[in-house]
């Protein structure tokens, strides 16, 4: 049985914590250490990275918006009911893809993982991505209180350190950011770095559907989705103006952050941006495997009458957490993001995007009734619309 929504969610569970648990979907081994920001936003210059970037923000918040809308009026709580409601008896598509995805992005988290060990502590790769995993494992086996505890505080860390680092870097570089802003460069494929770079990410919209049960209306999911796109890339887009200063060679490192941090020269500093770093790693990586637990606790429940246990959640982390690391440990970052980034880019469009703009506002204008209230029936989740 889906569940409901929470009556007495306060206006920050309703508005911002749902923003800020797609920024923890989104960030992810990329873009936390701005290796996803050399790989889709640099190669298009300064002005047309910064131009790619706004735009992946506001793609981000329109679907984000529609999808959550559609998950608060259908009461489809998990990815597997929404796509119910989506794709119909084609639901299983999005399962297949969303399997890719979890392995690709366990093992691009993985393999960050492994390359800030070594950085930082000179440990074997493995080991980093194996203390990850540990720990991605932990808070997934406790379910929905856990894991919007984790999105809460390190959301604080990570806008905290961010906002340090920036003033770091501009204060010390800031006229190298500016020199490149204001030197003209040709602004090429910004377009497409930008949606592919959204079309990629726009997934972690359906992995924090279970926090659409805190909406009590369509305006909260509207409002909710309208302010994730900005909560979500606003680090990155500050992250962006600082690489700035070493454009173009920022690009071809595997770490842009640990780049910067060795500019920078300030130990504790470096050490404390490396934990947030980490800390975003194990917040996305809790958000992949998280979704897919409430899956299959949608199911369990349905079969069986009875809540998932911890065991099981944490029996299934193991499973999808293993082969990641395996891919992690023989792929390596730069190459898993390179390679098997844009390809996801298009499978989402086809099976999430494209069907969500079409048939998902059409059901919403014909079920619109029924999601102006958290009260109101709705329809079932099992089916598509005759």
């Amino acid at each position: 049985m889906p569940a409901v929504a929470v009556p007495m969610s306060t206006r920050f569970q309703r508005f911002v914590l749902p923003g800020l648990a797609f920024k923890g979907a989104v960030i992810g081994g990329g873009y936390a250490t701005g290796r996803e920001l050399a790989e889709y936003f640099i190669p298009s210059g300064p002005q047309g990275g910064t131009m790619a970037i706004v735009l992946a923000m506001i793609c981000w918040s329109g679907v984000c918006a529609l999808t959550f809308a559609l998950a608060h009026a259908s009461r489809s709580f998990d990815y597997q009911s929404f796509f119910a409601v989506l794709l119909g008896p084609f639901a299983f598509v999005f399962e297949a893809a969303y399997l890719v995805f979890m392995v690709l992005i366990l093992a691009v988290f993985g393999a960050a993982a492994g390359e800030i060990a070594a950085a930082l502590l000179g440990w074997p790769k493995l080991a980093g991505t194996w203390l990850l995993m540990v720990g991605v494992g932990a808070f997934a086996a406790f379910g929905n209180r856990a894991v919007e505890a984790l999105f809460k505080w390190v959301s604080v860390l990570l806008y905290g350190t961010y906002a340090l680092f920036v003033v770091l870097v501009l204060t010390g570089f800031g006229d190298r950011t500016l020199a490149a802003l204001s030197t003209p460069q040709p602004a090429t494929g910004w377009v497409q770095g930008g949606l592919t770079y959204a079309g990629y990410n726009i997934v972690g919209a359906v992995i924090v559907l279970p926090l659409a049960r805190h909406f009590l209306c369509r305006r909260d999911a509207v409002i909710a989705g309208a302010l994730a796109g900005p909560l979500a890339m606003l680090p990155g887009l500050l992250f962006f103006l600082c690489m700035l200063a070493w454009y173009p060679q920022i690009g071809a490192q595997a770490l842009p952050s640990d780049y910067i941090l060795r500019q920078l020269d300030l130990p504790l500093f470096h050490a404390l941006f490396q934990l947030m770093v980490f800390s975003a790693l194990l917040e996305s990586g809790t958000a992949v495997v998280h979704a897919s637990n409430e899956r299959i606790a949608q199911a369990w429940h349905r079969q069986r009458a009875r809540a998932l246990g911890g065991g099981v959640r944490l029996a299934i982390a193991a499973v999808l957490l293993a082969g990641s690391i395996f891919i992690a440990d023989r792929v390596g970052l730069v190459a898993l993001i390179a390679q098997g980034y844009r390809a996801l880019a298009g499978l989402f469009l086809a099976v999430y995007v494209l069907p969500l703009l079409t048939v998902g506002a059409w059901w919403l204008w014909r079920h619109r009734a029924a999601a102006t209230a958290h009260p109101t029936p709705a329809p079932s989740p099992t089916r598509r619309p005759s």
